[in-house]
């Protein structure tokens, strides 16, 4: 009888375990639904917004850029002029 008890609530154990547990697809479709509400919460800038930002980041890609020009020039420069000198 003992024994009959254990295999009983060994078998509500495991079907409840398995009520529990979402299928592979539940869990897909889960996550997919988490996935766009987190889309829905998304704000989006305005064209203008848009715009005025790309011109901040053209500027400063420009000056970072004549920055690295200006210093490559003048290395190469004082480069040039060590060499000269240490071949005369």
């Amino acid at each position: 009888m003992d024994d009959k008890r254990v295999e009983k609530t060994a078998e509500s154990k495991k079907a409840k375990k398995a009520e529990k547990e979402p299928g592979k697809l539940a869990a897909i479709r889960k996550y997919f639904r988490a996935c766009w509400g987190e889309v829905k919460k998304i704000v989006w800038p305005t064209p203008k917004a848009t715009f005025k930002n790309m011109g901040i980041v053209l500027a400063v890609v420009i000056v970072a850029g004549l920055f690295i020009f200006a210093l490559d020039r003048g290395l190469f420069a004082l480069l040039q002029l060590v060499m000269d000198v240490s071949v005369s």
